[in-house]
């Protein structure tokens, strides 16, 4: 598991719901970067190769907030009186910065406890730091000022290397379908993977060739085709061995990463 990953504590999630059901368990959150695309470097590392052209990841941060759970069914006594959708639905957290792992295993982000139910859906917000409820982030991650996702690393065409800096400020509600449903029974405990696919991030619209990650930033030809693949990129799934890959369709799941030789 990285170091380089901002751990949450439990007391940073606000659970909401725990009064609609007397039933709990554990559900552990976790991200991952493994794809059948990327090959693992020695120094945690990550390389995309397309014809001559290569793109090595040397690290990626994505500031995130509100990460929700949704349920599929609905208990007694939710929504609330206030018809709130969200109510008992959900546990959130605040606004983090997370270095998402480059390879094959994931890192934990939280355990929190919640409501036994059946949930379908995650939830979370790609954040773009900049108002004054931003204030005592953007004092601590200057760098993140305007910025949700910054990428480093080298890009090589036809054997000419450059590196680079990705940045941007992309700013969008991810809604993740889970499928099947992730079922939390009480006394029980279950993780739950975010996967983003970072090997689509700097591909063409016909996925056949790189782009220059310089080329991306803002005010660049390829700005919006690479915010559109990221948004694309993103999966969650039931993973309770934490390797990355979906537990319920492991024999045909495709993100399987490899390592170089």
């Amino acid at each position: 598991m990285s170091s380089k990953l901002w751990a949450l504590g439990v007391a940073t999630a606000a659970l909401v719901g725990v009064a609609c059901s007397s039933d709990s368990a554990n559900v552990g959150l976790a991200f991952s970067t493994r794809s059948a695309s990327v090959a693992s470097l020695p120094g945690d590392s990550a390389v995309i190769v397309k014809a001559n052209d290569t793109v090595i990841i040397r690290s990626v941060e994505i500031v995130l907030r509100e990460v929700e759970l949704k349920r599929l069914e609905q208990l007694a006594g939710c929504p609330d009186s206030s018809h709130v959708d969200d109510a008992c639905e959900e546990f959130t957290v605040g606004v983090q910065l997370v270095s998402l792992p480059l390879g094959n295993g994931t890192d934990k982000m939280i355990t929190v406890n919640v409501p036994a139910a059946t949930y379908d859906e995650v939830e979370f917000e790609i954040h773009k730091p900049e108002s004054s409820d931003d204030a005592a982030f953007i004092a601590a991650h200057p760098a993140f000022s305007g910025v949700s996702i910054r990428v480093t690393g080298t890009y090589s065409q036809a054997g000419t290397r450059s590196t680079f800096t990705y940045t941007t400020s992309l700013d969008a509600e991810q809604e993740v379908e889970l499928s099947p449903p992730l079922v939390v029974s009480a006394d029980g405990a279950v993780n739950l993977t975010i996967r983003l696919d970072i090997g689509t991030w700097f591909l063409t619209a016909g996925g056949t060739a790189l782009v220059n990650p310089a080329t991306a930033n803002a005010g660049g030809a390829n700005e919006g085709l690479v915010k559109n693949n990221i948004e694309q990129s993103i999966q969650a799934f039931h993973d309770d061995d934490s390797d990355g890959l979906d537990d319920d369709h492991e024999d045909d799941d495709h993100g399987s990463s490899h390592d170089s030789p």
